[in-house]
């Protein structure tokens, strides 16, 4: 694993809001990390939560079958899946995230397994933090690519610079591609950046960088492993994302998120 960071590496990341980083992992990582994700998607059986089979409901008709095609989504894989739990515990993917994130320590929020079938639809522009139950301008995602992520399968695609001026007002993940671009006209003519990756290539962006991803044009599949970071010592907002209708009996708004549990600290400096 190439987990050592350059200044340069760290100096892009602060300029842009996101690092590619080719060649991440070795021939056995990825082989290991491949076959982790596939034997945690056989056991999930289509469910993508561990205690519940939808995340932020289901919508009307149209909408989930439209939803349900852009790409098979399955989050926290790292708590019923030992080879999952080894990979996304590996204190040097938390000491990456907290140098870019220029922070002490980081918490995992949720792991997240984005897999693009044959023929999957488009991912709109959009941001990550928003959605979660913390408000921090710092929290970042590894997006580690477990096959080719190609301009015909759907590689993700990033407003370089945009998380400097995003907020966390949120438009949502809708059908419009450009949807965001009504929150955020500013960037509405900014220049985006492919992120093309060989299988086992990386990166990491901040969760207020606008992104989004092409269709899969192709009859293989795309799979993604990754993973959104939280910074130590953040409190929830009120919003219940991933968290349990047991959890949200035991926390209000201000409470701080460090149940070790549920969003375990992975690196410390």
């Amino acid at each position: 694993m190439k987990s050592d960071l350059t200044q340069n590496q760290k100096e892009q990341y602060k300029r842009d809001g996101f690092l590619i980083i080719e060649d991440f992992l070795s021939t056995e990582e990825l082989g290991f990390w491949r076959q982790a994700l596939d034997e945690a998607v056989e056991k999930r059986a289509g469910k993508k939560m561990p205690d519940r089979k939808e995340v932020y409901g289901k919508g009307d008709d149209a909408d989930k079958s439209y939803y349900d095609n852009v790409f098979t989504q399955l989050i926290n894989l790292w708590k019923d899946n030992d080879k999952i739990r080894q990979i996304m515990l590996d204190e040097r993917l938390g000491k990456m995230a907290a140098e870019l994130a220029d922070v002490e320590g980081i918490r995992i929020w949720h792991d997240q397994a984005l897999i693009k079938k044959p023929w999957a639809n488009p991912t709109s522009w959009h941001l990550d933090t928003p959605y979660w139950s913390f408000s921090d301008k710092r929290a970042l995602s590894i997006w580690v690519a477990l096959d080719d992520a190609t301009y015909e399968n759907g590689c993700l695609f990033f407003i370089p610079g945009s998380y400097l001026g995003t907020t966390f007002e949120n438009p949502g993940i809708g059908k419009n591609m450009g949807l965001i671009f009504t929150t955020y006209p500013e960037f509405s003519k900014s220049r985006s950046v492919a992120a093309l990756m060989k299988a086992g290539s990386c990166s990491f962006h901040n969760g207020l960088t606008i992104h989004g991803a092409h269709a899969n044009m192709t009859s293989g599949q795309r799979r993604a492993m990754t993973c959104a970071y939280m910074p130590d010592g953040n409190v929830y907002n009120g919003i219940p994302n991933i968290l349990s209708e047991e959890q949200l009996k035991n926390i209000k708004i201000g409470d701080l998120l460090n149940n070790e549990e549920i969003n375990p600290l992975i690196y410390k400096r």
